[in-house]
């Protein structure tokens, strides 16, 4: 499944080392993601961790049999045949014929400090508070978001209700219900003393 691109671009963690150190100046991404855009600015997560924002310099699709030494080198890697590989662990089930995306980037600020990922979506407010708040308060919840407000107290962290639930896929799910919560707590004024 591709995820598009809103406000954030993940980049595993085990890629971290070259991308601070500017050698990893594209990620490659299977099918096609929807709102990778040149011009576009975006926070940049690796391994948990927000370490700045990046301005999308180019986006680019083609086949997988016709990746370059070139796009390897832009993505961090020494040559194709690494970056085939890395690829097809990450994607198992990867064919020469699929389609991919390139994105390329550039540093537009880096935090001197890196960010939790999980604190910067909701300006800097823990997620964990913000769920015991919504609980706390009369907000127009679905039954099934207070279920997930509730998982996520009761786990203390994204990652791990989201495992809960059946997996890391399922942070999206969970997001989405703090993100719900945030929003509407936020309309009241009920945020100012968190």
């Amino acid at each position: 499944m591709t995820y598009g691109i809103s406000k954030h671009l993940e980049i595993s963690g085990e890629y971290r080392d070259k991308l601070l150190r500017g050698e990893k100046r594209a990620t490659i991404r299977v099918g096609r993601v929807p709102g990778a855009r040149p011009g576009k600015v975006v926070y940049i997560h690796c391994g948990g961790y927000v370490y700045g924002k990046v301005r999308i310099t180019n986006v680019r699709t083609k086949r997988v049999r016709d990746l370059t030494d070139e796009d390897a080198k832009l993505d961090g890697f020494e040559n194709r045949e690494e970056l085939l590989k890395a690829l097809r662990d990450h994607y198992p089930n990867l064919r020469d014929d699929d389609i991919v995306t390139i994105i390329e980037f550039e540093w537009v600020e880096r935090f001197d400090e890196p960010i939790l990922s999980e604190h910067l979506p909701y300006e800097g407010h823990d997620p964990i508070e913000i769920a015991k708040r919504a609980l706390e308060e009369d907000i127009p919840l679905s039954s099934r978001d207070r279920e997930l407000l509730e998982l996520l107290v009761e786990c203390g962290s994204i990652r791990k209700a989201a495992k809960a639930l059946g997996g890391l896929g399922k942070r999206d799910v969970i997001r989405r219900a703090v993100r719900k919560a945030f929003r509407l707590l936020k309309s009241r004024g009920a945020l100012k003393d968190l």
